[in-house]
This record gives structure tokens, sequence and C-alpha cells, in this order.
């Protein structure tokens, strides 16, 4: 015969396993190191300057053109 089991520790132990793995692959996903964390940083912020680079409509006051302006006399 088989080994006698208890099903509620095994169930409980088959749990465990999952959520370590699980932990494993956040930790993979998410855990960088310091250096890594700066580069990311870097790279991020020269790709945010450009995208301000190549903006067209800039944040601010926009004068109107000469022929669109409305007279009020």
């Amino acid at each position: 015969m088989g080994e006698v089991v208890n099903l509620r520790q095994a169930r409980k132990a088959a749990g465990r396993r999952l959520k370590d793995e699980q932990a494993a692959q956040n930790r993979a996903k998410h855990g960088l190191g310091k250096a890594e964390k700066r580069q990311r940083k870097t790279e991020d912020a020269a790709r945010e300057r450009q995208l301000d680079g190549h903006r067209l409509d800039r944040d601010g006051p926009s004068e109107p053109e000469s022929g669109s302006q409305s007279c009020n006399r």
C-alpha cells in the first residue's frame, strides 16, 4: 500500500509551493539591482527628452496669427 497522507497538510504544502513559484517569478520580473535601476532611469530620461524635443505643440502662450485677430473697436 501507499503512504498515508494528511490531505489538509498536502493542500497547504501545494499552496505554499505555488506561492513560492509566484514569488520567484515576481522577483525576477520586478527585482532590479542598483545599477540596473540607474541605467533604466537614465534611459527613461533620455527617451523623455527625445519625445519632448520632437513635440509639435509647445506648452505655453501661443501667439495668434496676424490675419485671424478680431477687432474690438
